[in-house]
């Protein structure tokens, strides 16, 4: 009897219980494949509009054109002569869905305004407590982030360690270019 009732609470649970909704996909780069899983019920905008810049193909030979080590990778707009890509209007900043910016991490870049994300993106090279949501200031409004690498953590680690210089007016460009060559949905396993 007490088997049975504890059979039929773990179903119930299991049946009521919501299902998070994530989505796996793959940056494939000259360096090597980094698969993240995407956050779409704490991050729903930024990952919709990560997808459709990778579903418009808008990554495909861009490049990571920032690289600052024991910090962060970014990419996801420039060319290898760093060149921008025409991008969408910005998205609203999800800084504050609770997910901290943690190695491994990935967010969504920005620049100085809070709201101006579009297709840049980046990955934590560590804990960078400094990028999450502290306040509605500028200064503190933080970094949304939406997904985690789940398997290539050792690619942004080799990433992460690359030569940089200055290329044009750009500081911290790796000097051997690490371009993404597409992003693409996984199946879930």
């Amino acid at each position: 009897m007490l088997r049975t009732l504890l059979t039929i609470s773990v179903m119930v649970l299991l049946l009521t219980t919501p299902v998070i909704a994530e989505t796996l996909v793959v940056i494939e780069t000259n360096h090597g494949d980094i698969t993240l899983t995407l956050d779409e019920s704490k991050a729903p905008l930024s990952v919709a509009n990560f997808l459709a810049y990778a579903e418009a193909g808008h990554y495909q030979g861009t490049i990571f054109h920032r690289v600052i080590k024991d910090f962060m990778i970014q990419g996801g707009n420039f060319s290898a002569e760093m060149q921008p890509k025409a991008t969408q209007a910005p998205i609203k900043n999800e800084a504050t869905n609770g997910l901290r910016n943690l190695r491994g991490t990935i967010a969504m870049a920005r620049t100085g305004v809070v709201d101006s994300a579009t297709s840049q993106f980046f990955i934590n090279l560590k804990d960078n407590a400094f990028l999450d949501h502290r306040n509605t200031s500028t200064q503190g409004f933080g970094y949304a982030v939406f997904g985690q690498v789940t398997a290539g953590m050792d690619v942004v680690d080799k990433i992460g360690a690359s030569r940089t210089h200055t290329f044009q007016r750009f500081a911290d460009v790796p000097v051997e270019a690490v371009v993404i060559q597409g992003v693409r949905r996984e199946a879930k396993p």
